[in-house]
């Protein structure tokens, strides 16, 4: 193996600042998204996964087709689907893919986080 290889790149320590990170919890990484592995308190270090399905909160208008690019609505602390206005600080494209269709009314949802980044608004 490669001398400077460091890991596979599916996990990224990340501080907490200003609030604690609840385990489970969506957390924007500049233009990345991920999920906290363990809570993370405010001012320690912890672990957030970049890729992998994990079932997340929904904006509860939102209809999302399987397979749609996300956004992150920051403000809401749920994913919106792809037609949604993003405000500043919303993440939006790649970074996050519907797992599975979910209607309206629904607050939750299986999302795929991708590892790539996203546009952050």
């Amino acid at each position: 193996m490669a001398k400077n290889f460091v890991q596979p790149g599916n996990v990224i320590d990340h501080a907490a600042s200003g609030a604690d990170i609840a385990s489970g919890e969506v957390v924007p990484i500049g233009n990345l998204l991920g999920v906290a592995l363990k809570k993370i308190p405010d001012g320690e270090t912890g672990s957030v996964r970049l890729i992998g399905v994990f079932t997340v909160p929904k904006v509860s208008a939102a209809v999302i087709a399987q397979g749609e690019t996300l956004t992150w609505d920051v403000s809401a602390g749920a994913f919106d689907d792809n037609q949604a206005t993003p405000a500043t600080g919303d993440i939006t494209g790649a970074a996050a893919v519907a797992w599975q269709a979910a209607g309206a009314g629904e607050t939750t949802m299986q999302v795929k986080f991708t590892g790539v980044p996203g546009t952050v608004n």
